[in-house]
């Protein structure tokens, strides 16, 4: 079968709906009235969606919209007629006619106490925490008049600060118990770390035992710090000691930037989600003082020139060699909090994954050898920055395996918001900069490379490019403009299925690996994309139980909702309509660009040709850019 999505809407999946007492509003509309004026909702939908629905403010905090209900932080209360006490409109489904106040004497006293109460648990000073100006909770102490504690102040902290996590820093000062954070981890992506721990005064959110994030089974995906209304969590920021490698002459710093950054930095400065600034991010990071600006995409050619060879050689091994060891379907192993989870969750499925690195990480060890001998650049004072929208690529860059050019690949992680932060303690407004290029010998990709950065991007550039190695067309032959629609989208899982009627010759890069394509004529490439882990782990348990999924060639895998556009690193808020206006503008810039297929690209065609001399997935390209998840030999003669 095929599995779209995972969650039902809030209203039908979270909320008890009672029998209404007219039936005939079932699957119908219902009539009430909202602060004196008559409006229709359909049956079951909450007061709180009414009111956005009909442009009517309520205040919410523990509510999100990529959440299931929670109604625990009662800011969005609201007076019914009839019942005795005031209502958290975000939990009260609509199944009968009924008179609502938003606005009233008791309301807003409600709100007020509740705001005041909020604050008199929150340690800290505004003035001092990254998420001042951008913190929910400030907010609405200021839409309140919140300003002083009448219920107290907290004037010593409680809690230790949890730095043990590369990626994310947990903060219980700054909790306001919302359980967001919880719902995200349970719910939205079916890991469960954390949970709230005790009960009454000591109720607090915590993990396992308590113990160190760094000691459980976090996959470091970070979407709980996109939907933290406060500084209670965020991502182990490393802007301090890239400064300080800018600062010093000796250092030769470069930046590798992903695409999902710049669809989105835009929004860090007060800009509509769904421009991309990719030309004026370029030319921010050299003044900032980065000695080169490249482009990440160029790996993301180069990742899928390596996985998609990866996938040819296990399909012959398979389908010509029969051997039966051999781990198919191939899973992508571009995303690390992806990588991490089915560590965790999967391990027996881990010769599955493919040995690519990301592209981040093929990036990295690129930089330290072939780019150092380019420049008689000593390897040592180079320091390998990579913009990333992802705070799980924190994790990854500092894994102990992530060293094949004999030095730490790639030495920081740096999120969207984080270098939105550099450019603005630079004195720099992003918008107001000029457009520039990346610079060479990085700075030429294709849209395929770029288009990484949605879910099924990564399976959409793949198959432009296996699809043209297979069958001597075009990918513009088999797919209008060669954009994969059936793989695009924000449905939980898509599967398609490419039947290979006809198959042409083998390109020249290809030759030494297999002899010809006769033995996939006939055969139907079958492929699945999954994106958010509450997603992937129904595909996992899928193929797990020998079903539809098991059946597939090839599965992208991305651990976050919407791919890398939706990533743990990017700017805070984040929706759906959010992350839909971000794909846009990387489907937008891709339609753009002159070269769209990986395999085009020339200045990857030269790297093959001049360094990395015995194609992909020879012996130096499985050294620099293949990890050891698969055993070496047991694919690749």
């Amino acid at each position: 079968m095929e599995i779209k999505g995972t969650r039902a809407p809030v209203s039908q999946q979270s909320l008890q709906v009672e029998k209404p007492e007219h039936p005939e509003h079932i699957g119908g509309s219902v009539s009430i009235e909202i602060n004196d004026r008559k409006y229709s909702v359909p049956f079951g939908t909450t007061i709180l969606e009414a009111c956005q629905m009909n442009q009517i403010h309520i205040p919410t905090l523990c509510h999100h919209p990529d959440l299931c209900v929670a109604g625990v932080c009662r800011i969005c209360v609201v007076e019914v007629e009839g019942m005795r006490t005031l209502q958290a409109s975000c939990a009260y489904p609509i199944t009968n006619p009924l008179k609502i106040k938003t606005t009233s004497d008791s309301v807003r006293k409600a709100r007020k106490n509740i705001m005041d109460l909020m604050l008199s648990e929150h340690y800290g000073e505004c003035y001092a925490c990254f998420r001042n100006q951008n913190c929910e909770l400030q907010k609405l102490a200021k839409e309140y008049g919140s300003d002083g504690f009448n219920f107290g102040h907290v004037t010593k902290s409680r809690y230790d600060v949890d730095h043990s996590s590369y990626s994310v820093i947990r903060d219980m000062d700054k909790c306001i118990l919302c359980k967001r954070c919880v719902r995200t981890c349970i719910d939205l992506q079916e890991v469960g770390v954390l949970e709230a721990i005790d009960r009454g005064k000591d109720t607090h959110i915590g993990t396992f035992f308590d113990k160190p994030l760094s000691d459980v089974i976090c996959i470091n995906c970070g979407q709980c710090i996109n939907r933290c209304p406060t500084a209670a969590l965020r991502a182990n920021d490393p802007r301090d000691e890239i400064w300080e490698a800018i600062d010093n002459p000796n250092k030769h710093v470069v930046i590798q930037t992903a695409p999902s950054p710049r669809a989105a930095i835009g929004e860090e400065f007060g800009n509509a989600p769904g421009k991309s600034f990719t030309g004026e991010m370029n030319t921010a990071l050299r003044k900032i003082g980065f000695n080169k600006v490249f482009d990440t995409n160029f790996t993301a050619d180069l990742t899928i020139m390596e996985e998609g060879t990866e996938l040819i050689l296990r399909l012959y091994k398979a389908l010509v060699v029969k051997d039966e060891t051999v781990a198919l379907p191939q899973f992508t192993s571009c995303s690390p909090g992806w990588v991490k989870y089915l560590e965790h969750f999967y391990p027996e499925f881990i010769d599955n994954l493919s040995s690519a690195k990301s592209p981040q990480q093929m990036f990295g060890a690129l930089i330290k050898t072939y780019y150092a001998e380019l420049n008689n650049i000593n390897p040592e004072d180079i320091v390998s920055v990579a913009l990333m929208p992802c705070s799980a690529k924190k994790f990854e860059c500092n894994r102990p395996e992530m060293n094949s050019s004999g030095y730490k690949d790639v030495d920081y992680g740096l999120t969207t918001r984080e270098l939105a932060q550099m450019i603005k303690e630079a004195g720099i407004h992003l918008p107001e900069m000029e457009q520039s290029h990346f610079d060479d010998p990085f700075g030429e990709a294709s849209g395929a490379g770029l288009i990484f950065g949605a879910t099924g991007g990564v399976m959409e550039a793949a198959l432009r490019s296996v699809v043209e190695f297979v069958t001597g067309h075009k990918a513009e032959d088999l797919f209008s403009n060669a954009n994969v629609i059936p793989v695009r989208g924000f449905e939980g899982v898509k599967y398609f299925e490419i039947p290979l009627t006809e198959v042409g010759p083998v390109p020249g890069i290809l030759k030494p690996l297999v002899p010809n394509w006769d033995w996939l004529k006939g055969v139907t490439l079958k492929i699945a994309v999954a994106h958010g882990t509450a997603n992937a782990k129904k595909v996992m348990d899928n193929i797990k139980a020998g079903g539809k999924f098991s059946e597939c060639h090839f599965v992208e895998f991305m651990a976050c909702p919407g791919g890398c556009i939706g990533g743990g690193g990017q700017p805070i808020p984040t929706n759906a309509e959010v992350r839909k206006q971000r794909a846009n503008a990387i489907y937008t810039e891709d339609e753009s660009l002159p070269l769209r297929k990986s395999h085009e690209n020339e200045h990857v065609v030269n790297l093959y040709e001049t360094f990395l001399t015995d194609g992909p997935c020879g012996h130096k390209s499985h050294k620099l850019l293949h990890t050891h998840y698969i055993k070496r030999g047991k694919y690749i003669s």
